[in-house]
Formats: C-alpha cells, structure tokens, sequence
C-alpha cells in the first residue's frame, strides 16, 4: 500500500499545492514565500520522515495569515487522504523535544476527531518577518483538516526561533509516530468501534 497523495487547493486569496508521501525519508521541497515558514515545513518533513512537495502562492502584500492557513488546510487535507481508513496504525504517539533552552511536549491521536490545544506563548509578534501567532493558526488548520487531536505545550522556552521550532519539530516526531504501521495491527482498524 502507497500511502500518498496530491491535493490544489484555489481561493481569491491563495492557490496552494500539496504531495504528501507518508512513508517517506524525510525529502521536502518547499516554496510558500515565507522564509521561516518554508523552514518550519522542511523540519516537519524531515522529523516525521514524511516526504512533501509543498507549493503556495498567496497574498503576501497583505500579510501572511491567509497563506499559513490555507497551507495548513490543504496539508491537512492531503495527509487524511493519504491515510485512507487508517488500518493498521499505531494511532497515538507523543514527544519531548528540547531544543536548547526550550522545552516542548507533544501528542497526538490520529482519530479523526479534529481538537487542538495549544499552551504555547511567545514574547514578541514577530520572528523576522513571520508573525508568531501563524503558528497556531497552522496547527489549527492543519489538525481540523488532518482529522487529529492534537496537543502542543511548550513548559519553557526564552527564544521565539527555538520555541516556534520545537513545536513543529515535535508534532512532526508524534505524527510519524503514530502513523506508522503496528504490525500486531495487522489490518485492523486501531478502536472498539471499529472505526476511526
């Protein structure tokens, strides 16, 4: 089974492209026009092992939000599909991501049930010229749209860079996790209910 997919997403505002190949090595090629945010996609690739093309064009004489979102969407959209019935998966996953000063902790439940907590505080609006709070914004679209439960909590962390940074660092490590393929699973569907 390839666990991939391709989705184009068109708005007035943004026209974004997503491939998504969930059993990856980690390889990314992103363009979205956003420096740090381009950054942040390419750790999310490379710590869930998931290989992504990401492409957007957007509004950016406006400001970012519309971009970060709609990438955050569309992103969302593509891994669900990937996933198709989630047979087999682990389902839940969760990690502890020091990054220099900061610490960060994850978790995560791929069961369809879209929810975001996010305990997550930076000290100034910006890191260069991306706003910090595009942060939630992004986890917020792309956990409704991916259909995950999804908690983020930062304990402590002094530089924005290193906080915004192991946020996405640790859910990439928690999806990963929870995507893999438990083979005691078998082809089972990972709940009583007998679907997710």
């Amino acid at each position: 089974m390839t666990r991939q997919a391709e989705i184009t997403r068109k708005t007035k505002e943004t026209e974004i492209s997503v491939k998504i190949r969930v059993d990856g090595a980690g390889v990314s090629r992103i363009s979205t026009g956003i420096g740090f945010f381009d950054h942040m996609l390419d750790q999310l690739a490379r710590h869930s092992l998931m290989d992504l093309e990401i492409t957007a064009k957007g509004d950016l004489h406006i400001d970012q939000h519309h971009t970060v979102e709609d990438v955050g969407i569309t992103l969302g959209q593509a891994f669900r599909q990937a996933l198709g019935e989630l047979r087999g998966i682990v389902r839940y996953a969760d990690a502890m991501i020091p990054m220099d000063e900061t610490l960060t902790r994850v978790a995560v439940d791929v069961s369809g049930r879209p929810f975001l907590v996010f305990k997550t505080a930076f000290s100034n609006a910006k890191i260069g010229e991306f706003d910090t709070e595009l942060v939630r914004e992004f986890f917020q679209a792309f956990a409704q749209n991916a259909g995950l439960t999804l908690h983020i909590e930062t304990l402590y962390g002094v530089n924005n860079h290193h906080i915004a940074e192991s946020c996405f660092k640790g859910v990439a490590r928690t999806i990963g996790r929870a995507v893999a393929i438990d083979e005691r699973q078998a082809d089972r569907i990972p709940s009583t209910k007998g679907a997710l």
